[in-house]
C-alpha cells in the first residue's frame, strides 16, 4: 500500500449478490457471515424462496414480546413456530434482517438479485464464499453521482486511539482524505501548549502506560486509548519543560524557552503563528479534497480551496507587511487577497439565483470569509491564553505552599496538604478546559477547512451463524448497524 493510499478510505466496490431464488436465503446466511457487504435498502418485489413469507419472522418476534438481546442465524432454514415456542428470540430477530433483505431483492424469472458495496479487497473471498452457495458476487460499474460509503483503516494502535476524535466530528466523505493520523496530533499539541507542566504531564504519561498495561481493571474499557492520552501527556510533559513548569514553578527545572508569566507576549505571537501555519495545512488539505470531490473547478472556486487559500495568504501577507512596515509586500498581499475574492465570488455566485439579490448575498458571504480568517488566527491565542493560566495556577499553588513551609514545623503538614491539593485540583480544572479548548480549535478552525460535506458510514450486514448451538463469529469488518464509521 502507498502513503498516499493509507491516507484516503478503504476503497470500496459495486456489488451485485445473484443467485437462484430457492437458493438466496442461502446466499444471505453467508453474506452475514462474511460481515463485509452493505446491502441496499430498497423496495424490491421480494425473491420469496423457500423461507417464510416476508414479515412472518417480525410478526411471531412481536408475539413474544421479549426484547432479544442480539441477533443471529441459523445455517439451515429454520421453523419460525418452533424457534418462538423455545423463545429463540435471537434466531427470530436474525431471520427478521433477512426477510427485510429477501424484500429488497429484485427477481428476475428464476433468479434474483441484491444491489450493495463491499472492500475491494474483500471481493474475492467473498465471491468465493458465495460460489458455495450457488450463488455469485458481480463486481457493478458504481451509479453516476452515488457516494460510496466510507471505511476508515484501522491498522496500527496510534490510529485507533485518534479516530474517536474525527468520529465525533462526523463521517469523512469517501472522496475526502482520512485526516485522523494528523488530526490526533495537532490535537495533543495543542493540548500540550496549553497543559504545559512537566510533572502534571509526566502523570497523564503515566496514566496512559497503565492503560497499556491494563490497569486498573476497571478501565480496562479505555485501554484502545492508551496513545493518545500517552501523547498528550508527552507533549505536556515537553512544553513544561519549555516552561521551566514542574508542578508550578518550583526551580526544580531551568526554563529553556520561555516563562509564561514573565513572557507573556512571546507565548501569545508563538501560540498566534502556530495556528497560522495549521490552518495554512488546512487549506491544504481543504484543495485536495475539493478537488477530488468535484474536480478542478471545485478546488478553484470554493473559499475552503484555492480561493480561500489565496485570501488567507492575500491577508497574512497583508498583516506582515505591517508588522514589519514593508510596502511592497502590502501590494503584493492586496493583488493575491483581491484574487481570491473574485474567485470565491464567482464560485459563490454562480450557486445564487443571479440576480441584484445574488450579489448581495454574495457580498455578505465574502465579508463573513475575512472575518472568519482575521477570528480564526486570533483563536489561537487561546493556546498561550490558557497555558499562562495553568502557569498562573501552579505558581499559587507553589507560593502558598512556601508560605506554610516558611512557618517552620507546624506549617509543614499544611504545606504538603496545600501543594497536593492545589496540584491536583489544577490537573482536574486545567485538563478539562485543555482538551476542550484543544476540540473546540480542531472543529471550528480547522475541520470546518477540511470538510464541507458528511459521508454515510459503511455499515456492513455481519450477524453470527449458528451451526447446531456454536457460533461461527463473522471477521470484523466497519461497524454494526447503528453505530457510525469514520
Amino acid at each position: 500500500m502507498s502513503r498516499f493510499e493509507a491516507m484516503t478510505p478503504v476503497r470500496m466496490r459495486r456489488v451485485a449478490i445473484v443467485a437462484p431464488r430457492e437458493a438466496m436465503r442461502g446466499a444471505l446466511v453467508r453474506v452475514a457471515e462474511a460481515g463485509c457487504v452493505e446491502i441496499d435498502s430498497g423496495d424490491g418485489a421480494g425473491s420469496g424462496g423457500p423461507s417464510a413469507a416476508p414479515g412472518s419472522a417480525v410478526r411471531r418476534l412481536r408475539h413474544a414480546r421479549v426484547e432479544p438481546r442480539r441477533a443471529a442465524l441459523s445455517a439451515a432454514l429454520p421453523d419460525l413456530a418452533s424457534l418462538e415456542r423455545a423463545g429463540r428470540t435471537d434466531l427470530l430477530a436474525g431471520e427478521a434482517q433477512l426477510e427485510e433483505r429477501l424484500g429488497s431483492a429484485v427477481p428476475h424469472g428464476t433468479v434474483a438479485a441484491l444491489a450493495g458495496w463491499c472492500p475491494a479487497t474483500d471481493v474475492p473471498a467473498a465471491a468465493e464464499r458465495l460460489a458455495g452457495a450457488g450463488a455469485a458476487l458481480v463486481p457493478l460499474r458504481a451509479p453516476r453521482g452515488a457516494d460510496p460509503p466510507t471505511l476508515l483503516r484501522s491498522t496500527g494502535a496510534v490510529r485507533r486511539s485518534f479516530a474517536p476524535l474525527v468520529r465525533t466530528y462526523g463521517t469523512v466523505p469517501y472522496a475526502d482524505l482520512d485526516p485522523t493520523l494528523p488530526a490526533g496530533i495537532v490535537y495533543v499539541v495543542m493540548f500540550g501548549v496549553m497543559f504545559g507542566d512537566a510533572g502534571h504531564g509526566a502523570l497523564l504519561l503515566l496514566a496512559g502506560l497503565l492503560l497499556r498495561l491494563g490497569r486498573p481493571r476497571r478501565v480496562r474499557g479505555l485501554r484502545p486509548l492508551w496513545p493518545f492520552i500517552a501523547g498528550a501527556g508527552l507533549t505536556s510533559t515537553l512544553a513544561g519543560a519549555a516552561y521551566g513548569e514542574f508542578f508550578g514553578p518550583t526551580g526544580v527545572l531551568p526554563v529553556l524557552w520561555v516563562n509564561p508569566l514573565q513572557e507573556p507576549m512571546r507565548l501569545l505571537l508563538a501560540a498566534i503563528g502556530l495556528g497560522g501555519i495549521l490552518l495554512a495545512l488546512a487549506y491544504g488539505v481543504g484543495i485536495v479534497n475539493r478537488w477530488r470531490e468535484d474536480g478542478p473547478a471545485g478546488a478553484l472556486y470554493a473559499l475552503s480551496g484555492i480561493a480561500g487559500a489565496a485570501l488567507y495568504v492575500g491577508l497574512a501577507v497583508m498583516g506582515a507587511a505591517a508588522w514589519l512596515h514593508r510596502a511592497e509586500w502590502a501590494y503584493g498581499g492586496v493583488a493575491v487577497a483581491g484574487a481570491g475574492l473574485v474567485l470565491a465570488g464567482n464560485g459563490l455566485f454562480a450557486m445564487t439565483g443571479g440576480g441584484p439579490g445574488g450579489v448581495v448575498q454574495v457580498g455578505i458571504q465574502l465579508f463573513d470569509g475575512v472575518l472568519r480568517i482575521g477570528s480564526n488566527v486570533v483563536s489561537f491565542a487561546r493556546l498561550a491564553a490558557f497555558g499562562l493560566t495553568h502557569a498562573a495556577l501552579g505558581a499559587i499553588v507553589w507560593q502558598g505552599t512556601t508560605a506554610l513551609a516558611g512557618l517552620g514545623a507546624a506549617g509543614l503538614p499544611a504545606a504538603v496538604v496545600l501543594f497536593v491539593v492545589g496540584n491536583a485540583l489544577a490537573f482536574a480544572l486545567e485538563a478539562l478546559v485543555a482538551g476542550v479548548q484543544a476540540l473546540r480549535l480542531e472543529f471550528y478552525e480547522l475541520f470546518s477547512r477540511v470538510f464541507e460535506a458528511q459521508g454515510r458510514p459503511f455499515r456492513p450486514w455481519r450477524l453470527p451463524v449458528l451451526d447446531g448451538d456454536e457460533p461461527m463469529a463473522a471477521p470484523p469488518r466497519g461497524d454494526p448497524p447503528g453505530k457510525e464509521t469514520t
